[in-house]
């Protein structure tokens, strides 16, 4: 589906993006290049003053918001033009306290539907729901979020629906708030920011998690797509076209039920394969809570992890969990084996290679050697990522294993293999800024990646499958394009 933005939207450059010397706009996930004709940096220049007017500005707002180097500001009176057909659907198990205080958030503005999957004290859930005025449906069995879910949308016939998970806690006005990206008639579901509460956190896996948290997809608008910044949103908060739902449906139902996990991102995935648009508004924050202690957290990841390998099993084309370019994979690999001239070599290949890329479309190269130093720097980190979740036993192995080897090459193999433990943890900490000690932080941190790897491994062991541990390889470091011939 392709439809210019509608008017009075307006649009905001991606933080990334940037301005070449010829008008080329570049940045986007994944990273592209776009060179706008004359018309289209008049269209441009328009979008820059103020909203939509033209048919133009509208064509180029949707490409420059589809390609991430952009992103869709709605109109003020957005949300006054959708009639806001909501009901909200809350699946729970055994979580009465934190119902009571989701419903009571949650308000009476529109229906509430409350799934009770299997609670063992029913009576508590019921009592719940009644005083806060929301209809209960009841699972005998647990059937786990995805049961729970359809059996809440069973019946329901408003235009949109709020999912929300009973641990949750929305600020007033958040369905408002998100309905309003849903004056473009492509949007299908847009997501707030799930945080951990602004209180203190208290235990210091609460401080981590309200740094790193698995559903906080970070502060920075995105629309979500496979393979980019934001691949996916949890539903634990989500706003969703009731048509999107019917349009992306799974064997009669919307969620999967064999499924226990991940049955969130395999509906998102559905969403874009049919067509329509998802966006990620960080500015609408919805608290969540999540494990107090690092036990819970970590099983939590683990189980998280086993999702990865079911949903290869359904979209094998998105599961890459780590996707290298020769010159950048090649210049980390000659660092980490302390072998500065050829990793120089490498990352002059890759600068050559990428300038070549651009000067062949007509577009200047004079963001080819910044580029090319981000390339390698978040190659290594992705290694690194990649080598704690999938092999952190070989790493801790390598790390204290005494070798035949002289000193300096021993210490020089402990440094290579630290430097892939300790980079990615140290650069989230810069970024973040958590609440925790830096050492706590790092521990957690690899701690938290090798308990997912353990259940990605889990995972594919039962599906009997590689896929979700395989990396792909990618020979294209940068994407052209340009406007139609209709916007010249």
């Amino acid at each position: 589906m392709t439809a210019p933005l509608p008017p009075g939207f307006a649009i905001e450059l991606d933080a990334d993006t940037r301005q070449l010397s010829d008008g080329t706009l570049f940045g986007g996930s994944p990273a592209r290049a776009m060179r706008l004709t004359a018309a289209g940096e008049r269209a441009l220049a328009e979008l820059k003053a103020g909203p939509v007017r033209s048919a133009q500005a509208g064509a180029l707002a949707r490409r420059l918001t589809d390609a991430g180097l952009a992103h869709p500001v709605p109109p003020a009176a957005a949300t006054g033009a959708i009639a806001l057909s909501v009901t909200v659907v809350i699946p729970v198990r055994d979580r009465a306290e934190m119902l009571d205080r989701c419903l009571a958030a949650t308000g009476a503005a529109y229906p509430v539907v409350v799934v009770d999957d299997g609670s063992a004290d029913p009576v508590s859930i019921a009592s719940v729901t009644g005083r806060q005025g929301a209809r209960l449906r009841r699972r005998d069995c647990s059937g786990g979020p995805a049961a729970a879910r359809n059996t809440g949308l069973a019946g329901i016939d408003t235009d949109l629906v709020a999912f929300l998970d009973s641990d949750c806690v929305p600020p007033p006005g958040w369905i408002g708030s998100l309905a309003a990206h849903l004056a473009d008639p492509l949007v299908g579901a847009v997501a707030p920011r799930i945080v951990i509460p602004r209180r203190a956190p208290g235990t210091a896996a609460r401080r981590y998690a309200a740094a790193r948290g698995s559903l906080d997809l970070g502060p920075r608008q995105a629309r979500v797509l496979p393979a980019s910044r934001v691949s996916y949103v949890p539903t634990a908060a989500l706003l969703v076209r009731r048509a999107a739902l019917a349009a992306a449906g799974c064997g009669g139902s919307v969620f999967d039920p064999q499924l226990r996990y991940g049955e969130d991102v395999d509906l998102v995935w559905r969403l874009h394969q049919a067509g329509w648009r998802i966006r990620y508004d960080p500015d609408i924050e919805v608290a969540h809570d999540g494990p107090v202690g690092w036990a819970g957290l970590l099983a939590r990841r683990f189980r998280y992890g086993t999702s990865a390998a079911p949903l290869a099993r359904r979209h094998p084309d998105s599961m890459a969990p780590l996707v290298l370019q020769p010159w950048p994979t090649a210049a980390a690999a000659a660092l980490l084996a302390r072998k500065p001239v050829l990793a120089a070599a490498a990352a002059a290949g890759g600068w050559l290679n990428l300038t070549a890329t651009v000067r062949r479309a007509g577009i200047p190269a004079d963001g080819a050697p910044a580029a090319t130093v981000t390339a390698v720097r978040q190659t290594w980190l992705g290694i690194g990522r990649y080598a704690t979740q999938f092999a952190a036993p070989a790493l801790g192995a390598a790390l204290a294993a005494p070798g035949g080897q002289s000193a300096a090459t021993r210490w020089g193999r402990r440094a290579a293999v630290a430097s892939l433990l300790l980079g990615p943890p140290l650069a989230a900490y810069a970024e973040r800024k958590p609440a925790l000690d830096p050492v706590r932080f790092t521990l957690g941190h690899i701690a938290d990646d090798a308990c997912y790897g353990a259940g990605v491994w889990a995972g594919c062991l039962l599906e009997r499958t590689l896929i979700p541990v395989r990396p792909a390889v990618s020979w294209r470091q940068l994407r052209v394009t340009r406007p139609p011939d209709k916007e010249r």
